[in-house]
């Protein structure tokens, strides 16, 4: 099973962690004990991460339960950590499939969607290298007609990765490029194809109802497919990524998250509020710009790294 080390996803959540903790970290140092104003400004902190209201007063109670009224020490920092850690488990649903245990069809069919500006091509890239990692053939479909320089973006990151890559002209028909696609898969013997997809808009009828077409188009070649469909969200975006996954929800299956540009945020909260609220599990994370800055999303990996101070 692929996992990347601990220390990439600590780097990506640098920022986050930075505020979260220490802000919280000012707050208790004041303190003689854990109080009910100062769990109204851990609160604050939380939500300020972009977590949500719920998440962040789901975490609140448990610290109010656990620890309120305690002696409050330097160590005791330590135990709000831990606290915290373990609702964010708690919430994340513990443990999750990998990349490669989620694998049925051959070849696997994932299609990536997603709003301009998310780095979605650029995710896409990232997949395919890391399942080259994984010692799987992966072909890519630029599916992403409406935009020239999306087709060459994807080409360069299949001659980096060293895959095989199905294009058409600009403007040509998505579907039509998809289709074609999952076909040249079948006939080549490839494991995984991975389907670019326009960036739109949530809130582009016409667009969206592209994306059913490319679902309805490949099912005509396997009726099976896609057997994941990914949505490409910046981490950076804050609640606003939120309101961009139940707006696709809405219209196509999304079976999983790719969280692009965590290492750029603060807000690394986001995952947490998202799984909270909608019940879609972040599948992978964008820690960099390199290809291989890619991690496999693991819960327990992703609260260890929100708290543990240091880095």
């Amino acid at each position: 099973m692929f996992r990347r080390p601990f220390a990439g996803l600590a780097r990506g959540l640098r920022k986050t962690r930075s505020t979260l903790f220490g802000r919280v970290g000012e707050i208790l140092g004041g303190k003689a004990r854990l109080d009910a104003a100062t769990l109204d400004e851990v609160e604050a902190i939380l939500i300020a991460s972009d977590m949500g209201v719920e998440a962040a007063g789901q975490i609140t109670e448990s610290l109010r339960k656990r620890l309120r009224g305690a002696q409050f020490s330097a160590e005791e920092l330590g135990a709000v950590e831990t606290a915290i850690r373990d609702e964010v488990v708690q919430i994340l649903g513990g443990e999750t499939s990998s990349a490669e245990a989620r694998l049925r069809g051959k070849p696997h069919v994932i299609l990536i969607v997603g709003v301009n500006g998310t780095g979605k091509t650029t995710s896409v890239g990232k997949l395919a290298w890391l399942y080259r990692q994984l010692g799987k053939k992966v072909l890519l479909g630029a599916a992403d007609t409406y935009r020239a320089a999306a087709v060459e973006q994807l080409s360069i990151w299949a001659e980096r990765c060293g895959v095989d890559i199905v294009k058409q002209q600009h403007g040509a028909d998505p579907a039509a490029v998809a289709y074609d696609a999952v076909q040249a898969a079948q006939s080549r013997g490839a494991d995984v194809v991975l389907l670019d997809t326009a960036g739109r808009l949530h809130t582009a009828a016409n667009l969206m109802q592209e994306l059913q077409k490319i679902r309805r188009v490949v099912q005509k070649v396997d009726p099976a497919a896609p057997h994941e469909t990914l949505l490409v969200l910046d981490a950076n975006t804050g609640q606003n990524g939120l309101v961009q996954a139940r707006e696709f929800t809405s219209t196509v299956e999304v079976s999983g998250l790719f969280l692009a540009k965590l290492d750029g945020t603060a807000k690394g909260g986001i995952v947490i509020a998202i799984k909270r609220g909608l019940g879609i599990p972040v599948q992978f994370v964008g820690v960099g710009e390199s290809l291989e800055d890619i991690e496999e999303f693991d819960a327990a990996s992703f609260a260890e790294a929100l708290v543990t101070r240091g880095e």
